[in-house]
């Protein structure tokens, strides 16, 4: 719709007076233009006119007349969330539990798959790495998808596509089947993942985007904290398919809200590369597939090939996607100082997490000699902290720079890594839940914060190619602390699990050092990013 369409419906509503009056234009969080016209009489009339339909809804109340310094047009006003919106939240929140509940579920339930499955233990572990290969592979042709026919097709594709490998799982007779359909589980988290954030991003005004992700990462600490429990209770009244089988109805719960609510996005003139999807997904699936074999001490065949393979399609892919005007591989984005610095810090701090939840079930058992359901208990503190501080620190980074914030949370971690190290089997069990609930604290008190300096450090129209690195980020970073935790025993059994925690403390300083970098880049007090 026109300026001149849109000031032709304002006249026929309201006459040739709106004529030479100050016209306001801002853009709502459903793609809606509202005008704001400031009348002779005091009042301003609202016109909301979606550019796909023809009738405008009107609605006039007495308001005060905008001064001169008002927001500029191209500001979106800070509304809230609207009542349809709502239901678009509960959505997106609802496919981003279902791929953190499922992944969780399926760790703790390994063991029992693999023994009615008669399956080895080592084979088992492709139920786990099918999963993640895929979502790896996926992500960053998916948010391509996703800026080019729109955030929302991609978002409600994945939940489709997740929901019927479910159903897949649920029925899988053999390993085989279970890994396939788990790869296909993973096709469609990599398309829940790749722009779950950009729709947060559209529907949260800028003022309060660190509310949305704030709640984003509540929903996935609480469901990474609800995963064993569920699994436990669930196998303790039935076989392990029922654990797939949740994830059905709630696909379709996901699907019913996300049909009519979730926002449409104007289409992209780009077109997608085949070459460099796949690309992308020989480079990061057999990255993943090198460092793991490594971390596992396998044959050289199995570490040198996979890792050369990564990296000359890696060289292949950016040489292709260079001078892109948009890059399926975000090249433009880590041009960015902030964007560039921000994901760097999200590495590392996963990196923490992938070592934290990967050695301490060992450390609690072999070193501080827990049983398993005290360290069940134990475990459950880290998530829990993290779920309860995610929304304020959501809020905080409204108002302070999420370099700071990020920042002071990750030395927590650090001193929080350090602290679980010098624990010994004298140590009350209200001392371990206080370290854990410190490392935590620490831990949410970055993560909401760096959620919102990437989203907004792109710009709207890559919103889907930021919320992919986001999602990216952690995967590499999980991937990489468990793959160091696999080292420490490889080279020594015994105190394996304490030198990896001393890694953890490590790689959670260096994040550190990257968040407290980008303060160069932002104010302290706003959390606004400066020109770059």
């Amino acid at each position: 719709m026109t300026p001149a369409s849109l000031n032709g419906k304002l006249t026929a509503m309201f006459g040739n007076g709106v004529e030479g009056t100050d016209v306001f234009i801002a853009l709502n969080s459903n793609a809606k233009a509202s005008l704001f016209c400031r009348l002779g009489r005091g009042n301003v009339a609202i016109l909301v006119a979606n550019c796909a339909l023809a009738k405008p809804h009107t609605m006039t109340q007495p308001l005060t007349p905008p001064s001169a310094d008002s927001t500029p047009a191209t500001t979106q006003p800070d509304i809230g969330v609207h009542r349809v919106d709502k239901k678009a939240l509960v959505a997106v929140f609802l496919g981003v539990a279902l791929g953190a509940l499922d992944t969780s579920i399926a760790n703790t339930a390994l063991p029992a798959i693999a023994a009615d499955l008669n399956a080895s233990a080592a084979a088992s572990v492709w139920i786990v790495n099918a999963y993640q290969l895929a979502v790896v592979a996926g992500l960053f042709p998916l948010a391509a998808l996703g800026d080019l026919f729109g955030a929302r097709r991609v978002f409600l594709w994945g939940i489709a596509v997740f929901t019927l490998a479910s159903f897949a799982c649920t029925v899988a007779p053999d390993l085989l089947s279970l890994a396939i359909a788990r790869g296909f589980q993973g096709l469609g988290a990599a398309g829940v993942m790749s722009v779950n954030i950009a729709l947060i991003r559209q529907l949260y005004p800028p003022s309060r985007l660190g509310r949305g992700v704030g709640l984003n990462a509540f929903i996935v600490g609480s469901s990474f904290t609800l995963g064993p429990s569920v699994a436990s209770l669930v196998l303790s009244v039935a076989n392990w398919p029922w654990l797939f089988g949740l994830s059905v109805p709630l696909g379709l719960v996901a699907l019913a809200f996300g049909w009519r609510s979730l926002p449409n996005t104007v289409p992209q003139s780009h077109t997608i590369d085949p070459i460099t999807a796949a690309l992308s997904a020989v480079c990061f699936g057999s990255l993943i597939y090198g460092v793991g074999s490594a971390a596992q001490l396998a044959s050289a065949s199995h570490v040198v090939l996979p890792l050369l393979i990564a990296g000359f399609s890696g060289w292949w892919l950016i040489t292709r996607q260079r001078g892109h005007a948009v890059p399926m591989l975000p090249v433009d984005l880590f041009s960015r100082p902030l964007f560039r610095l921000s994901a760097l810090t999200a590495v590392g701090a996963f990196a923490t997490q992938g070592v934290a939840f990967v050695a301490l079930p060992f450390y609690f058992e072999q070193v501080l000699h827990r049983d398993p359901i005290n360290t069940g208990f134990l475990m459950t503190a880290w998530p829990a902290a993290v779920a309860l501080l995610a929304p304020f620190a959501g809020r905080l980074s409204d108002r302070i720079a999420p370099a700071l914030l990020g920042g002071v949370g990750l030395t927590l971690l650090s001193t929080g890594m350090l602290s679980l190290f010098l624990l010994d089997t004298t140590s009350s069990t209200e001392s371990i839940v206080f370290r854990m609930a410190w490392c935590g604290l620490g831990f949410g008190l970055f993560q909401s914060p760096n959620l919102r300096a990437i989203m907004s450090s792109a710009p709207a129209t890559r919103a889907s190619g930021a919320s992919a690195v986001i999602a990216m980020a952690r995967l590499m970073g999980q991937t990489h602390g468990a793959a160091a935790v696999a080292l420490c025993f490889g080279l020594m059994q015994v105190g394996g699990a304490s030198i990896a925690l001393l890694v953890g403390m490590v790689t959670a300083g260096l994040a550190a050092f990257s968040s407290f970098r980008r303060l160069r880049y932002q104010s302290i007090r706003t959390g606004s990013s400066e020109p770059v």
